[in-house]
């Protein structure tokens, strides 16, 4: 019988498929918002009835598992100047110009007050420095989208206050030498675990959203962090994996069900990218994932605004057509030159640590 190889011996192999994940947890986001852009409802969602989580939920809950086992791997390796400066040009270039080319090129195309008079109105540039400095995801453009269902043009950036919450996290316990101290990790994945527990049996369904979504992400980057910081004693093992969704479906309908629900969603990421995905044509030479995370949403709302008669999942190949290229483009024009501008930033000629997309 193979005994798997531990998490550690599977990133020396030099192959993983978290590029190709990352795209394929993107992809899936942009999937899952074909049936909220449309209605405005995300639990029309065949996914969502199963699982209690919308396929968009469990996507993001992929990209926070690999971020925290990717960022913690990147902290662990380097320096404190290198990781903040890594971390700052992977998330800032890109969202800084999908943010400037929503608001001052797809919002002054699609609204419908003049264009003077929408380069002066004040909700304009309260936009922009709300996404920019808080995540703001829920504001409008003057103008824009207002027969949708939503009118949000980039209804996704408020993930990335959580990534980058985590991002700080990690830096912190750097700073505080807790990255040696593996047990550290196991500590908070527990506490995180066991409080939305807690919290799920007290409150039942009317625990609120935002309250589950902020134990939500941190217990599962924290759980991505665990998973690297005990990789020499952890293995890519399916029978573990197994196990975990064993137990999720054993404990669907109690109180544990959301905590160990994230934790085998955790394992089950890493023990894709450095197992099945490790061993296929699953890493693409592009990391388009952040484009498409940052891009679908307006995509699809534009197409939504303009074509209003047609359902959501009608709008998917339009809206992937339109959305791979503007990805190709951020990729290639914003943020492959970020990352060869911090190369050279650290007097280095590339970089070796795999460098996470934000959510």
């Amino acid at each position: 019988m193979t005994v798997a190889p531990t998490i550690a011996a599977a990133l020396d192999r030099g192959r993983n498929g978290f590029t190709g994940l990352r795209l394929a947890l993107a992809l899936a986001v942009v999937i899952s918002h074909a049936f909220s852009v449309a209605t405005g409802a995300a639990g029309d969602e065949p996914l969502a009835r199963v699982t209690g989580y919308t396929l968009g939920e469990h996507a993001v809950n992929g990209f926070f598992a690999v971020s925290g086992f990717l960022v913690t791997m990147s902290g662990d390796r380097r320096g404190i100047r290198d990781y903040v400066l890594a971390r700052t040009l992977r998330i800032l270039p890109g969202l800084v110009t999908a943010t400037l080319v929503v608001s001052l090129g797809l919002g002054a195309a699609l609204t419908r007050l003049p264009l003077s008079e929408y380069l002066r109105d004040p909700g304009l540039w309260s936009f922009i420095r709300g996404t920019l400095t808080t995540f703001k995801s829920n504001a409008a453009l003057p103008g824009v989208f207002e027969a949708n269902p939503y009118r949000a043009p980039l209804g996704t950036v408020w993930t990335l206050k959580y990534e980058v919450l985590c991002y700080l996290g990690v830096l912190a316990a750097a700073l505080c030498g807790l990255l040696r101290r593996r047990w550290s990790a196991l500590v908070i994945v527990a506490g995180l675990a066991l409080a939305l527990s807690i919290v799920t049996g007290l409150r039942g369904s009317e625990l609120a959203k935002g309250t589950e979504t902020a134990m939500r992400l941190p217990l599962l980057f924290a759980a991505g962090a665990a998973l690297y910081l005990w990789r020499d004693r952890l293995r890519v093992s399916a029978v573990a994996l197994a196990c975990l969704a064993f137990g999720a479906v054993v404990l669907a309908r109690t109180p544990a069900y959301p905590a160990l629900l994230f934790l085998g969603e955790a394992y089950g990421a890493v023990w894709l990218a450095l197992g099945p995905m490790a061993c296929g044509p699953f890493d693409p030479p592009a990391d388009l994932s952040y484009g498409i995370y940052l891009y679908g949403w307006p995509v699809q709302q534009t197409l939504h605004a303009l074509c209003p008669q047609m359902s959501g999942p009608a709008l998917l190949a339009p809206a992937f057509a339109l959305t791979l290229p503007v990805a190709a483009l951020s990729w290639y024009g914003i943020e492959r030159p970020a990352l060869a501008l911090k190369a050279r930033a650290l007097g280095r000629r590339r970089l070796g640590t795999i460098e996470p997309a934000g959510p």
